[in-house]
């Protein structure tokens, strides 16, 4: 009877991790589908909406601004409705805002769906702490990796599918490219609302905290090195093209994107068998810094495979780092401030990579010079080498 029991509560333990995994995984790939569907239709959108080149600018900063200055409502959403209550409501106004991109008739409609996508997707970014460490409270590092790994395959896979296998299935319609990147999100909020594990009402007296205490040191510390990590990722998306323009070698455009971007693969699939006993110690952090660093300095001063090295070793310390990061705020701070101390996090970090291409682009205007628009961006990865000793979980972590 007894072995009965245990098998029987195996079984139970067992389908309860399947399930979350999944639901993790799924709303991590939420998060980046709408998004990066953009890119690889913005040369259709630019011909039939007649769109200049500033205006292309002001539609790819959007998800940024709106990643910066939504969060905190996204933790106000939490305390009112929970977690799992908005992280399906983040899905559902993302897959609205993503369809109704296909059915604007100028710039600034589609810069207002945008902008109803980029909300949807930001209030969905601080629920998922706090549901890691609901659904999976002994596995919190395994937990994150894998809604990290979701992200990350959700930023490949709409710009690998939509030329060849999306726009050839929808009549080379943009339009409905958009629609058919929007349905998945639609889906995955109604998988998670039938099978996704409640998370318990905080059972704190009095109304629940939202607003990020903006005093404390620890969100500071966690939002300078997200935010290094930001700023590094976008600014090197931002200017690398440009560069290569400028030294002669268009060439590698193609190649060193690739490898930035996909390089964060390996990184994430392996960081889902290690990132338990990598995050909450100091070195990863820092190590990370400096391999973003030198990755940096070596596309300045290298050549050919070896700038296309650089961005793939760039985007492999990128993804070590997001994840490791994003499994700071439920293991660093008290259960009920997980979604207000992410919030502070998503806040500053997405300033930095707001603000440290403007940056950039000053710097390369200013003294004509490309590869001053680098040195910012090599500069960031300091704030991961200088935080990173204040990252000690076991002494950090209020209560659990």
């Amino acid at each position: 009877m007894d072995s009965r029991n245990a098998a029987a509560r195996h079984e139970t333990a067992l389908g309860h991790l399947v399930t979350c995994v999944a639901m993790l995984w799924i709303a991590g790939v939420g998060l980046r589908l709408t998004i990066l569907a953009v890119p690889p239709l913005i040369r259709a959108i630019h011909d039939e909406l007649s769109l200049s080149e500033t205006q292309v600018g002001i539609l790819s900063g959007l998800p940024p601004v709106l990643f910066m200055l939504a969060a905190v409502p996204g933790s106000l959403l939490i305390a009112r409705l929970g977690a799992r209550a908005t992280l399906i409501a983040g899905l559902v106004v993302a897959a609205l805002g993503g369809a109704l991109r296909g059915a604007v008739p100028d710039f600034v409609l589609l810069c207002a769906a945008t902008v109803v996508t980029a909300f949807g997707v930001s209030i969905m970014q601080p629920a998922l702490p706090p549901l890691v460490r609901a659904w999976l409270p002994d596995r919190i590092g395994f937990g994150t990796a894998v809604y990290t790994n979701g992200l990350l395959i959700g930023e490949v896979l709409p710009v690998a599918l939509t030329l060849p296998l999306v726009l050839p299935l929808v009549d080379a319609s943009w339009r409905l490219a958009f629609v058919a990147w929007a349905l998945p999100c639609a889906v995955f909020a109604l998988a998670i609302l039938a099978v996704a594990p409640r998370v318990a009402p905080s059972t704190d007296a009095g109304p629940r905290r939202w607003w990020p205490n903006w005093r404390s040191g620890l969100i500071w510390r966690l939002g300078l090195m997200f935010g290094g990590n930001n700023a590094t990722y976008f600014a090197a998306n931002g200017f690398i093209p440009d560069y290569l323009h400028h030294i002669g070698r268009p060439d590698l455009v193609g190649p060193t994107l690739s490898a930035l971007n996909i390089g964060q693969l390996p990184a994430s699939f392996a960081l889902l068998a290690c990132a338990s006993r990598l995050v909450g110690r100091p070195w990863p952090y820092a190590a990370c810094g400096v391999v973003s660093m030198a990755s940096v300095l070596a596309m300045l001063s290298g050549s050919g495979w070896v700038i296309v090295t650089a961005a793939a070793a760039l985007g492999f310390s990128g993804a070590v780092t997001i994840t490791l990061m994003l499994a700071l705020p439920p293991l660093m701070s008290a259960s009920e401030d997980v979604p207000r101390v992410t919030a502070g996090m998503f806040t500053i970090s997405y300033s930095c990579a707001v603000v440290v291409p403007v940056i950039s682009g000053l710097g390369w205007d200013a003294t004509g010079v490309p590869a001053a628009a680098f040195i910012p961006i090599a500069l960031c990865n300091i704030l991961l080498i200088v935080f990173a000793p204040s990252v000690r979980v076991g002494a950090a972590t209020p209560r659990r």
